[in-house]
């Protein structure tokens, strides 16, 4: 018997339909493309690899959903080596070569900056991913940055706050020479100025530095009661080494604030005991509760342990894993890709996550800040399960994640046991 056009145009879309990952059945329409750059190399590859192992998670557990608009969701990511003049050229790929339906930025903000003015002229709706007041200048309104700060005083209230506490009236600022480190201390000086904390010492360095000593001692013999340093995870290693190496002088009642890099596993293993005492800024540390958050490291540490990275996963994964929730809550919710639907979702609801409810202002950022400052306390050398515990990371803000007092001044901090 023979068949019309339309029974077997009717015949193909079935069989098309039950393409796709076994058990599951997806649209005949092909992917949904979802790309990014991720620096996987360089200076920021360690938290973007274990970024990627979260979203590769979500990817897998939406498609055992059904997808995206009953289609498989395919996440496209390329390596930009932490380097911002790659960014442009992936994004530029990924749009008119890929043909991705959907972004998400890279981890960070110097790999970030350079995406936004292509984004706000194409109309593209951007996930943000870490970045630092990188939508500031440029004003893009279909930008939702994911991470737990909005301005610099979200970044470093607690900080300068608990200073004041301790009575300390001079600070002294240490930070790189680019955009991001620029941003937090712009806003980390303004802080200062509206406690009457006087800063007695305030020096930017070159990216490339490798030799701290000369800045440590500087900021010793200028005998600050704080220090707030704002650093990449490279650089946050060596200064680290060098206060522990040369000292920062008795006097200085908290050190750390704004460093990238000691919230990742092997930074944090490699440097052991030379953290004790730090205070610094953190997105999640164990004992902070958030519906499906343990069930997520679980799985996570499975697939970290096969891609060899990151085991703990506590800084950049589950909010790598919330952005493809954002996403997947977004589509369901306007039943489109078209991006300006998605943006105007996004700005009206609260979003259920991994890492809580998130609710965007007008400018993108969080609506409610949720940075965390914490003290290492009794860290050992080489034992990475140690943090796990609670105890090697004592939140002293916000109130209401609070496990214990500031312990200082910082010398005295180094040595306390727990």
């Amino acid at each position: 018997m023979k068949r019309t056009r339309r029974e077997i145009l009717k015949a193909g879309a079935a069989l098309a339909v039950t393409a796709g990952i076994p058990g599951r059945a997806f649209a005949q329409a092909g992917p949904v493309k979802v790309g990014m750059s991720m620096p996987q190399t360089g200076s920021l590859g360690a938290g973007g690899q274990a970024a990627l192992v979260a979203l590769r998670l979500w990817v897998d557990d939406v498609n055992q959903r059904g997808g995206l608009l009953n289609r498989k969701v395919e996440l496209i990511a390329y390596d930009d080596q932490t380097n911002p003049a790659n960014v442009p050229g992936i994004y530029t790929k990924l749009l008119d070569v890929d043909k991705v339906d959907l972004i998400i930025a890279p981890y960070g903000t110097v790999p970030t900056a350079p995406l936004m003015p292509m984004a706000k002229q194409r109309g593209l709706l951007v996930m943000g991913n870490f970045s630092f007041q990188v939508n500031a200048k440029v004003q893009h309104d279909m930008w939702f940055n994911n991470a737990p700060w909005n301005n610099a005083s979200s970044w470093s209230d607690g900080f300068f706050a608990h200073g004041r506490k301790l009575g300390a009236k001079t600070v002294a600022f240490l930070a790189a020479d680019q955009e991001f480190a620029q941003n937090l201390a712009n806003g980390a000086r303004e802080l200062a100025k509206k406690g009457n904390i006087k800063a007695v010492y305030d020096q930017n360095y070159p990216p490339t530095t490798t030799d701290f000593s000369s800045l440590v001692r500087g900021i010793r013999a200028a005998k600050p009661d704080m220090v707030f340093v704002m650093s990449y995870p490279n650089d946050s290693v060596a200064i680290v080494r060098a206060v522990n190496e040369i000292g920062i002088g008795s006097g200085v009642k908290m050190f750390g604030g704004g460093m990238v890099g000691l919230q990742f596993t092997p930074i944090m293993a490699s440097l052991g005991s030379l953290l004790n005492g730090i205070v610094n800024y953190n997105s999640y540390v164990p004992g902070m509760k958030y519906p499906g958050i343990e069930d997520f490291l679980k799985r996570y540490a499975q697939r970290a342990a096969e891609a060899k990275v990151d085991p703990l996963g506590f800084y950049l994964p589950p909010f790598n894993y919330a952005i493809g929730q954002m996403i997947e809550q977004a589509v369901n919710g306007t039943k489109s890709l078209e991006h300006k639907q998605l943006a105007a979702y996004l700005k009206k609801n609260e979003m259920k996550t991994v890492v809580g409810p998130i609710r965007y202002g007008k400018d993108g950022e969080w609506a409610n800040a949720r940075v965390v400052q914490a003290q290492f306390r009794g860290v050992v050398d080489k034992d990475v399960e140690q943090f796990r515990s609670p105890a090697k990371q004592v939140v002293i803000y916000p109130d209401a994640y609070k496990t214990g007092e500031v312990i200082a001044p910082f010398e005295k901090a180094r040595k306390a046991k727990k």
